[in-house]
């Protein structure tokens, strides 16, 4: 770990290193590299400069003869990244090869180029990550589908729910999220080597061409349209689904962090043996992987206001985006991997106390089945308002009383004259208003044998 370090994310707290290391600088020349040796194929093959000068410009549009300290150690003085690149590539290049480094280029078709192969890796990782975590809740939701349990709205009970439904629920949302980035990939991972202001003027009619056959050798879409960069919506789309995920990821760990408490405590985060809960307190369990969930997608869902404040840029480019966008989408990226990662961590070792599922049931003392009651007097032909009202009357007696509500329902005069003793029996028995929870979990779990596999 380096002492020196300023951000938790430097220091080794959060992300994994596959995702930190696509957001190096070293990575960053590596795909800027790759975006030059691309365009000047593409060039070459539009006739726009000599086969020769694109094959030497190819071959040195490496690391091994560009390397980051020697492009770090010309920015120090020429003060922009990309033309120091190009200086140092120019330097390595032949004589014949040098005129044409660059041609007809300005700095954001590599930098934006460049950008969208780093998010291009991104997206290979990150998909598998939330697959697994798709994976993950849907065995949650196929073992607890038969399992009843509290409903609640409003943090009140209020009817029954299979335990395994809340999971196939969360599987959905990913499920969704996965097919939102597919939507948002043709624009995301973009390419644009269209020049100075966006028309391709150096290059004139191949520049279209050029951008099509770049994009197609570095698995990329070229952009549609573009001005002397690509259009900021499509990184702040980008960043938006990164705090939608992030969203969901809280939700998950809301729900955990609520389930854990004292008072409910349905559900475990694992504890290890020598964990410290509390400094002060010895017998603390804290829930403290949710609660870092938490934390990290309040972070996550700042970064929109700021990508959305890079779209409305002076003429056809200024700088107000530059500095905040080396922050906002590496850090959003970075900062949703580890929210992935660590719900897979708190999925894989996750204790549901079913004891404890069964015993919040009965807390109400029968209230719970107050919507069955209702529909069972519906079915008597008992007015809604007036079946209504007479539950409401008996439940009131519950909460007074401290009473069972069957008890209450069974002295009740008007409920007696129309529901038997043995009805009622059969009213409060949780597993018959599973059907419809169990329904949608076999339906989650057929989607996501479709969508992901296994």
């Amino acid at each position: 770990m380096c002492s020196s370090s300023v951000l938790p994310i430097d220091s080794g707290r959060y992300g994994s290193p596959e995702v930190k290391k696509i957001f190096t600088e070293e990575s960053k020349l590596k795909y800027m590299l790759m975006v030059e040796s691309a365009i000047a194929k593409a060039q070459a093959s539009s006739k726009l400069i000599p086969s020769n000068a694109a094959k030497e410009i190819s071959l040195k549009s490496t690391l091994e003869y560009v390397s980051y300290g020697t492009w770090k150690k010309i920015e120090q003085s020429t003060k922009h990244e990309t033309a120091s690149l190009v200086e140092a590539l120019v330097s390595v290049v032949s004589e014949d090869a040098k005129p044409w480094v660059h041609y007809g280029l300005t700095s954001n078709d590599i930098l934006d180029t460049a950008l969208s192969l780093q998010l291009k890796e991104y997206v290979l990782i990150i998909q598998a990550k939330i697959k697994n975590l798709i994976l993950l809740l849907g065995k949650y939701a196929e073992k607890y589908s038969s399992v009843p349990s509290v409903g609640r709205t409003h943090g009140q009970h209020a009817s029954i729910i299979s335990f395994g439904q809340k999971f196939a629920v969360w599987a959905n949302d990913f499920l969704d999220h996965l097919n939102r980035l597919q939507e948002i990939k043709p624009r995301v991972l973009a390419c644009k080597t269209l020049g100075v202001v966006g028309s391709g003027s150096v290059m004139g009619r191949a520049a279209l061409d050029v951008m099509k056959e770049t994009a197609s050798s570095l698995g990329l879409y070229p952009v549609r349209s573009a001005t002397q960069i690509v259009s900021r919506e499509n990184y702040a789309e980008f960043v938006w689904w990164c705090a939608l995920v992030a969203s969901t990821c809280d939700k998950v760990s809301t729900e955990f962090r609520n389930l854990s408490r004292t008072e409910i405590s349905e559900v475990e985060e694992e504890f290890l043996k020598n964990q410290i809960g509390s400094s002060a307190v010895p017998s603390k369990r804290n829930p403290i992987k949710n609660e870092k969930v938490t934390s990290l997608a309040r972070l996550v869902r700042a970064m929109p206001l700021v990508a959305l404040e890079n779209i409305p840029l002076w003429h056809e480019r200024d700088l107000t985006n530059s500095a905040n966008e080396r922050f906002i989408i590496s850090i959003s990226a970075i900062l949703l991997d580890e929210m992935i990662s660590t719900l897979c961590d708190i999925l894989s070792s996750l204790l549901v106390k079913e004891d404890f599922i069964k015993i919040n049931m009965e807390r109400t003392r029968g209230l719970i089945y107050s919507e069955f009651v209702l529909d069972v007097l519906l079915k008597k032909g008992v007015s809604r308002s007036e079946a209504h009202k007479i539950l409401r009357e008996v439940a009131s007696k519950v909460h007074q009383n401290g009473t069972y509500f069957k008890e209450e329902l069974l002295k009740d005069t008007k409920v007696a004259r129309l529901i038997t003793e043995n009805e009622l029996n059969d009213i409060f028995t949780p597993k018959k208003y599973l059907d419809g929870s169990k329904e949608i979990v076999e339906r989650t779990l057929e989607r996501i044998k479709k969508e992901v596999g296994k």
